[in-house]
């Protein structure tokens, strides 16, 4: 697989089976080379201002037009009813949730989501969702495109090879790719394969302002990839199914042919792959520690200077060098929610118990920190420089917005780990008004 690089960068592809499908000069002549339909994509209004205004052109084979009318389709464990369960302000941890055993029980990335929490409301476009996926099969002669907004999707366990409009995209756990609102994906698996995602409506993601870092720093733009133009003239007689999913439900539509069609496109609105290991970490070099907000690989900005509707923040293997600190995160109340998510490895203020494919929820202002036994032991430590988080990733989805559980999220996953809370209960008192 090839790629181009550049984060938000106006790019330009076509297959190189059809030399010179991209029309000069125009985007929609009277006829396109080759014969082909000129269709636009846009990810922004036409009249947002041109350092934020997201379109792409695509030359395909038949415009996405041609398809059967919608009809509803059964959406699993897909939702975005933030009121089916009362709230729950407690600390939440989750085991790893479980993957379908095949050939018993066959399930692709679609009938796979599983909506964990969220707030806010697509049709207001304002809002985010936390999913799980896990499948073990791929998607045959189906596809999906999100008319919501756009998917962040983290891998954990198994490769996905994604084929989108706009190219193929081999995502492995470690990486992580967007496919922005209104693009088509169809993903296939090679075994058990589990991952998260993380939905925003009303607003996509783009790199944080570095402010005093500087230009460079974090994640840099030349190391984010856009797959390069690949089409198939492919018919289906039996029917290929277009999955839109639209204000929170599942349609589906049936066509007699692949949507993967697109001979050549060119814009600054693709689907991307970031490896997380690419990131350029930050860190406090004398006391304390600097805010986790160093740590943000994306964000999705509300129109609040300095707000998030939802950040992607990750805890990459880095030296720790601080001096008289207490190294480990401390402990916090927050007025933003807090999701983690464990890639592989061990969380270094959670060794035991939160575990990769598992997760946990602190929501606003819920108190949250190191468990007992990391407390102890980086209170006492002799302080060295160190590597921390070596053979680990873990990340971390954080929003502006109070995020209500969903019931499967809560009951019927059966994940939910009822004993979290004992971690802290070990901690105890080391006050004495004697001794400064």
């Amino acid at each position: 697989l090839q790629y181009m690089s550049g984060f938000g960068n106006e790019h330009i592809s076509e297959d190189p089976r059809c030399p010179g499908a991209l029309p000069e000069g125009q985007n929609n002549p009277q006829v396109c080379p080759y014969g082909l339909y000129a269709e636009q994509l846009s990810g922004s209004a036409f009249t947002c201002p041109r350092p934020t205004n997201k379109r792409s052109w695509l030359y395909r084979i038949l415009p996405s037009v041609c398809h059967k009318p919608f009809k509803p389709l059964e959406e699993g464990h897909l939702t975005h009813d933030w009121d089916e369960i009362e709230p729950d302000p407690n600390q939440l941890r989750w085991k790893p949730f479980e993957i379908p055993k095949a050939p018993q029980n066959k399930m692709d990335f679609v009938s796979g989501l599983h909506t964990l929490c969220g707030a806010g409301e697509p049709r207001g476009r304002n809002g985010i969702a936390i999913h799980i996926f896990v499948c073990n099969t791929s998607m045959i002669n189906r596809c999906l495109y999100n008319s919501d907004g756009d998917f962040l999707i983290v891998p954990q366990q198994g490769k996905l090879l994604i084929t989108t409009e706009f190219g193929k995209m081999l995502v492995e756990p470690n990486e992580i790719c967007v496919i922005q609102q209104g693009m088509r994906f169809s993903v296939e698996v090679f075994g058990e394969t589990r991952g998260y995602i993380l939905e925003v409506y009303g607003a996509h993601f783009e790199l944080p302002d570095l402010g005093p870092i500087g230009a460079n720093g974090l994640a840099n733009p030349r190391d984010f990839l856009v797959p390069v133009a690949w089409y198939e003239d492919r018919q289906v007689p039996g029917g290929y199914t277009m999955i839109s999913k639209y204000q929170g439900k599942l349609f589906a539509a049936q066509q007699d042919y692949s949507p993967y069609n697109v001979v050549a496109w060119h814009g600054n609105y693709t689907p991307y792959k970031y490896h997380l290991e690419k990131f350029m970490v930050i860190n406090a070099v004398a006391f304390d520690h600097a805010d986790p907000s160093i740590f943000t690989v994306l964000t999705a900005k509300t129109t609040r200077a300095g707000v998030a509707l939802a950040d992607f923040v990750i805890f990459p293997p880095r030296w720790g060098v601080a001096n008289n600190t207490f190294r480990p995160p401390y402990y916090h109340r927050n007025c933003m929610s807090e999701f983690m998510g464990l890639i592989k490895g061990h969380y270094e203020a959670k060794e035991e118990g939160f575990q990769p494919g598992g997760g946990s929820l602190h929501s606003m202002m819920t108190p949250h920190g190191p468990d007992a036994d990391c407390f102890e032991k980086a209170s006492k430590v002799k302080l060295e420089p160190e590597r921390v988080a070596d053979g680990t990733m873990a990340f971390m989805f954080e929003s502006s917005l109070s995020l209500a559980v969903t019931k499967w999220g809560l009951q019927t996953s059966n994940c939910l780990d009822k004993t979290y809370y004992k971690c802290w209960e070990p901690l105890k008192s080391h006050f004495n008004p004697k001794c400064k």
